[in-house]
């Protein structure tokens, strides 16, 4: 239906409020979407990922009661600055760099790789600022 059309089926007095209401209704729908690609975005790291890093955090940070909530927090505070793909993308980069060899320096010098692992660093110090 245009404009038009809906300019002439409502009366001239009923026009603001009806377009105040689909206002509302739209920016509900914007707000509702908005707010499911954000919980989509903070939930898109497997349950196996998130217990891999935080048996990692508490191998290396105590085994404590205490040490496990806060690495949990860190996975989140992670999840919620780096989409998981990104996240595995730089795990693979630290990886690949422990091996030796001239055909693994691609993963030492290029910007790209600095780059991922750059974002995945700067994200576990908010985590650490944030958990720890």
């Amino acid at each position: 239906m245009s404009i038009r059309m809906f300019h002439g089926l409502v009366p001239s007095r009923l026009r603001s409020g009806v377009v105040a209401a689909l206002s509302v209704v739209l920016l509900g729908v914007t707000g509702q979407a908005e707010a499911q690609n954000m919980a989509e975005r903070l939930n898109d790291y497997p349950t196996e990922a998130r217990a891999d890093y935080v048996f990692g955090c508490m191998a290396t940070n105590g085994r404590s009661r205490d040490v496990l909530r806060r690495c949990s927090c860190s996975i989140d505070v992670i999840a919620s600055i780096i989409p998981y793909e990104k996240y595995v993308d730089a795990e693979t980069v630290l990886s690949l760099r422990q091996v030796g060899g001239e055909q693994m320096s691609i993963f030492r010098t290029t910007a790209m790789a600095k780059e991922l692992v750059a974002n995945l660093r700067r994200a576990q110090a908010e985590a650490d600022i944030l958990c720890f």
